[in-house]
């Protein structure tokens, strides 16, 4: 109460808005992997989470790509079997899928460089080391699933989302380039992950190929024969098949006479080379394919952006175009995603990533790991609860030490309250009017006893009813026959 002793004039500032509760950002993912250095000016970010706004601000920090050996694995006749890529390291590439797919902004965790093994301990201290950053509502680790024992690290990263309570993990399958191993894979992932946590994340694959003009040369080119594994260099291997002598054969033959015999020799080495070169061009474009099949939890997160910037946390990241993807590794039928999107033993939904003519590559699914659960059996769900929760949990901190009466408490309802139906009018919530849409209880004899009272407690009870999705649009077409004829 203020005194007033001296004539004059004073004036008081009254505010007559009610009290809000802001809405705090949704989509800003965390990536942790490694990365080519982690300095900002001498400055070591190892280990360090730091917010980045564009592809240019990471290769300042973190620099770029790595240049990978890529192993190609050739029949008798030379031809291309299968290719690998030896010690993948995705974290970059990812990232450029993320903005590439509406991100606008994320954060770092390098846990190492590209001199360095890649080992799922090395992720956890980077997961350990994100903990207590505030920032990141979502955890992305494309390089997980190239670990040895990566079901620790996933269920690491569970863990800590139920911790922190306003995160959600994406995780991605091992790359499979068949249903049949695919399958198993799955199969794997849901027997490793155990039951824990698993409204707090979502699975995603196959993985995707992407537009990203990702190439190799021949010198990081190795070649191993499927049937003893004997390994030759490129260049040893093109000097056997002589490219070099035909080379030169064929600039010898294009200076002799010309002679029908000479002509016809020249035509023939001329082939030769073309057939070399042909063969040549199959071995680059299987590495280029290789070094541009990439996990496809980046382009997801960007996805996740760009649905809550465009429609908001309570639309189902699903159904959604996925940009500088060429299209996924396999490409599985409704009756083979059956199995992946409900799992009838343990609930473990995967969703599955497709290619749809005319369409593009579209995330063909919006489920958590918890498939069967009726209350967190969606990922926007999930979101909406955990945003909502740590949007309040941010606005209530303004009360804290107030008197614990009813003034306090009607403040309290009326932040919340107007906080849930400005969500209600954007259709976040469902219901014909903000009474049916969610409800607020505080209160002596409603939420609270008095010895909570006398303990400092302040109970407040809240319930949404959420927007679902639409995940089964079902037809229902009546034959009818005219009285008429």
């Amino acid at each position: 109460m203020a005194v007033y002793n001296t004539p004059g004039v004073y004036i008081q500032e009254v505010s007559k808005l009610p009290p809000s509760i802001p809405a705090l950002a949704t989509a800003i993912p965390a990536f942790i992997g490694y990365t080519e250095r982690a300095d900002q000016q001498g400055t070591a970010l190892l280990l360090a989470p730091t917010k980045i706004t564009s592809l240019l601000a990471y290769e300042a920090l973190f620099g770029a790509a790595s240049t990978p050996t890529v192993t190609l694995w050739l029949n008798a006749q030379q031809q291309v079997i299968a290719a690998t890529v030896d010690q993948p390291f995705y974290l970059y590439d990812s990232v450029r899928l993320f903005f590439a797919n509406g991100g606008s902004q994320c954060v770092i965790v390098s846990v190492g460089d590209y001199s360095d093994e890649l080992t799922a301990a090395r992720l956890a201290a980077g997961l350990n080391a994100l903990e207590t950053d505030p920032l990141p509502t979502l955890i992305v680790m494309p390089e997980a699933s190239c670990c040895e024992e990566p079901h620790t690290l996933e269920a690491a990263a569970l863990a800590q989302c139920a911790r922190v309570q306003n995160r959600f993990v994406l995780f991605d399958l091992r790359l499979q380039n068949n249903p049949v191993d695919f399958a198993a894979e799955a199969a794997r992932f849901r027997q490793s992950l155990g039951m824990d946590h698993l409204k707090y994340g979502a699975a995603y694959g196959p993985w995707l190929i992407a537009s990203l003009a990702r190439a190799t040369q021949f010198k990081q080119l190795v070649f191993k024969r499927k049937s003893d594994g004997a390994t030759a260099s490129a260049e040893q291997l093109t000097q056997d098949q002589g490219m070099l002598a035909l080379i030169a054969e064929i600039r010898a033959a294009s200076l002799a006479a010309a002679t029908p015999a000479s002509q016809a020799q020249l035509q023939s080495l001329t082939q030769r080379l073309y057939n070399q070169y042909v063969l040549a061009k199959q071995w680059l474009d299987a590495a280029n394919l290789a070094l541009n099949t990439l996990p496809a939890s980046g382009a997801v997160a960007g996805a996740y952006a760009a649905v809550d910037d465009s429609r908001g946390v309570w639309k189902a990241p699903a159904n959604v175009p996925l940009k500088q993807a060429i299209r996924p590794v396999l490409n599985l039928t409704n009756a083979q995603q059956a199995d992946y999107n409900v799992d009838a033993d343990a609930g473990k939904s995967i969703n599955i990533i497709r290619k749809f003519t005319g369409k593009g590559t579209l995330i063909w699914g919006a489920r958590t790991l918890a498939g069967n659960d009726n209350e967190w059996r969606y990922v926007n769900v999930r979101r909406l609860f955990s945003w909502v929760e740590a949007s309040i949990n941010h606005g209530l901190q303004a009360l804290v030490f107030e008197p614990n009466d009813a003034n306090t408490w009607l403040r309290a309802q009326a932040m919340i309250e107007h906080f849930l139906t400005l969500l209600w009018r954007q259709g976040a919530l469902q219901g014909s009017k903000p009474a049916h849409a969610f409800f607020v209880n505080i209160g002596l004899g409603k939420t609270m006893t008095a010895d909570d009272i006398v303990q400092g407690l302040m109970r407040i009870e809240i319930g949404m009813a959420a927007v679902r999705p639409a995940e089964f649009i079902v037809l229902k077409l009546k034959v009818t026959i005219s009285q008429n004829g």
